[in-house]
């Protein structure tokens, strides 16, 4: 009986050694995977306030909308508020250098947009409309772009050239050449008034053709036609991000992974809005824009890893 309670105990600690190096195995490969995906992951990189309301939300699970009084997950994508767990003053604001319009697609599914996280964190510059019921942008197309990928699309870098091809009074047509300006007659102007003049010129010219407002459309990549061919957006300047990678989690099979969720192309066309246009040093002025697409990035990868399925 002892040599049997002695091997016993001998298989125990054996055992119990294999769990532990199994363990530590396990948790240096953990440690690797998320050094590799730190390294990959973008989001990791940005600079975000604290998460911790979403953590606490999380823990305690679905709550209710202060205001329509459903049973939703951190926020209410029909009313754009958070939960009753998640107080609004711990959400951060995002201040934007311009007006964003979102057009959602009718029968986008609206759980599963991320529109609704700009106007969340940056409610003051972010409108949603739901198609057909959009503005009309004929008269404004000389301060407005639309970000959408195609043959005639420019990057970030180049709109202010091209918006030059809209006067303020909208007479240009899509093939028209409106970015020469008669010049200023020279006749009998001094050097020093010339200079004046031209200075003042030019200062009304940038202040004619500076962006204001930036559309973007809130659908599946193969709904998006009957959006992008209304009449309403005909004409506009057409921006495409183009060396940008999406990391969402619903990504559609067969499209490049340059092809963005929403939340993803208003955040880069910023950063490089940001630097290109208004050159400025980025210093993750719009990053909080990402606050819960990082974290519900970060817990559907867990959840995949917990999974096996990663």
């Amino acid at each position: 009986q002892l040599t049997m309670s002695l091997n016993s105990s001998t298989l125990l600690n054996e055992e119990k050694s294999q769990g532990l190096k199994r363990t530590s195995e396990c948790l240096e490969s953990l440690e690797l995977q998320t050094s590799s995906s730190f390294q990959d992951n973008p989001l990791q990189q940005l600079q975000l306030a604290s998460q911790e309301v979403l953590e606490k939300a999380k823990k305690s699970g679905r709550s209710k909308c202060p205001r329509c009084s459903s049973s939703r997950m951190f926020y209410c994508y029909t009313c754009f508020v958070p939960v009753e767990t998640v107080p609004t003053k711990e959400i951060p604001t995002v201040k934007l250098p311009l007006k964003i319009d979102i057009i959602k697609h009718p029968n986008e599914t609206d759980g599963k947009s991320t529109a609704v996280h700009a106007k969340l964190l940056a409610p003051d510059d972010v409108t949603i409309y739901k198609y057909p019921c959009i503005p009309e942008y004929k008269e404004k197309r000389h301060e407005i772009a639309l970000v959408f990928p195609g043959p005639n699309s420019v990057s970030v870098k180049d709109i202010a050239f091209h918006l030059q091809k809209y006067s303020k009074k909208g007479v240009c047509d899509k093939d028209d050449d409106c970015s020469r300006e008669p010049f200023l007659k020279q006749a009998k102007i001094e050097p020093k008034e010339e200079e004046n003049l031209n200075e003042c010129s030019s200062n009304n010219r940038s202040e004619s053709t500076r962006l204001k407002k930036i559309i973007f459309i809130d659908s599946t990549w193969n709904q998006t036609n009957k959006i992008i061919t209304d009449e309403r957006l005909q004409g506009l300047l057409q921006i495409e991000l183009k060396t940008r990678k999406t990391c969402f989690w619903r990504h559609q099979k067969g499209k490049p992974d340059t092809y963005l969720s929403t939340i993803e192309a208003i955040y880069y066309f910023l950063v490089d809005y940001h630097q290109e246009i208004l050159k400025e040093n980025y210093k993750g002025q719009y990053d909080n824009l990402l606050f819960f697409f990082s974290f519900m990035y970060t817990l559907i990868k867990n959840a995949k890893c917990c999974a096996g399925k990663e």
